[in-house]
């Protein structure tokens, strides 16, 4: 592929973000459209070969490109970025995202492996399940009675779909997921392998004395929802609760071993890293991002926009826009100055224990009478 090509395909449905749409607004071939190298894929910066493509964020990553092989790159809108690259006889496009033109690239190269349009033949499949179109069905696959499966829907090996689930259009389910009772996952959602969608929430009833036995299970009715473009990520958990719902907002992405409580509410295009573990009836808002290991306890609210730095522990409901950090969490600029403060705890140790010795050095001094 023609770096002119390529750039004639990321071009034809751009993105917009706000006002200005997310293309390619300057390139090398303007100045010599005859340098426009043949492509053969993409690479990361310092380990690109002759006929591959990559990109660089900013003037960061500069000195890289006085080294890499690339043929081609992706730079942001930096005159000094596109001169450096032309010294080098490096042709390149430009645009204020460039990281997100490199994804739009990858895809022009690279398509995610998908299942043939068959069911196979060892699946089981209750013959009241509403089947869409273009279903594919892998093997093992198991599919409860009272289930609707939309169009263009991929569900690959081992994966089971319990009583009462509706799985929307172009939805994909991979190997060994399984998807309980009651369900619904929106279009074009990913759930990948071995995720756990609506299984029983973690409720139980404490019982007094004389009673023989502590806990009492709490019946989990309630269901879980899976708005548009979702995404979950392997071995993932999503609880559905006693009554109502357990909700995650359109748009957003949940990584690798999460823990997500029964009555959770996520609002849209939030991003929960891996191992985040969230207690019951947490409500985060739109755009919220918890990074990696972070802790939520039960019943908290977190307003839009608000960021959680990893291993943070969250205990209390946080405003719109905050940024935290820290167990417990703490505005993140404060916990900062806690953190620069612990790294100095030795030397103020030191200087205490001089002195204590200073004044217990000192000689007994009646204090002073008040009459």
């Amino acid at each position: 592929m023609k770096l002119s090509e390529l750039l004639a395909i990321v071009s034809a449905e751009p993105i917009t973000t706000g006002p200005a749409a997310i293309i390619a607004s300057d390139t090398s071939l303007v100045a010599d459209p005859k340098h426009d190298p043949d492509l053969q894929g993409i690479a990361v910066l310092d380990q690109a070969a002759p006929g591959m493509l990559s990109f660089i964020d900013g003037k960061k990553w500069a000195s890289q490109i006085d080294q890499t092989q690339a043929s081609a790159l992706i730079l942001p809108r930096d005159p000094e970025l596109q001169a450096q690259a032309t010294a080098r006889g490096i042709a390149w496009l430009s645009t204020d995202q460039p990281r997100y033109l490199f994804a739009q690239a990858i895809a022009c190269f690279y398509q995610p492996w998908q299942l043939p349009l068959v069911h196979h033949s060892s699946a089981v499949i209750d013959p009241t399940v509403a089947m869409g179109e273009e279903v594919a069905i892998g093997a093992h696959v198991v599919i409860h009675g009272d289930v609707t499966i939309g169009n263009g829907v991929q569900i690959h090996a081992n994966v089971v779909i319990y009583p009462g689930v509706r799985i929307c259009d172009r939805t994909i389910l991979h190997a060994n997921c399984v998807i309980h009772e009651g369900t619904i996952i929106g279009t074009n959602c990913v759930i990948h392998s071995g995720a756990v969608i609506g299984a029983e929430g973690f409720g139980y009833v404490p019982l007094p004395p004389p009673s023989p036995y502590r806990w009492h299970p709490m019946p989990q009715s309630g269901r879980t929802i899976l708005e548009d473009r979702v995404v979950v990520g392997c071995n993932t958990t999503i609880d559905r609760p006693a009554v109502g719902d357990t909700r995650i907002g359109t748009g957003t992405k949940i990584d690798n071993l999460v823990q997500i409580g029964h009555g959770c509410q996520i609002g849209a295009d939030s991003l929960i890293c891996a191992q985040v573990g969230m207690a019951g009836a947490t409500h985060l808002g739109q755009q919220v991002i918890l990074a990696g290991q972070v802790g939520i306890s039960g019943q908290v609210t977190l307003g839009d926009h608000t960021t959680v730095a990893a291993q943070s522990g969250v205990h209390q409901s946080l405003a719109a826009n905050a940024k935290v950090a820290g167990y417990p969490a703490m505005d993140h600029r404060l916990w900062l100055r806690v953190m620069a403060h612990i790294k100095k705890l030795p030397q103020l140790w030191q200087r205490v224990k001089v002195l204590e010795q200073q004044i217990n050095s000192q000689p007994h001094q009646k204090p002073q009478s008040m009459d």
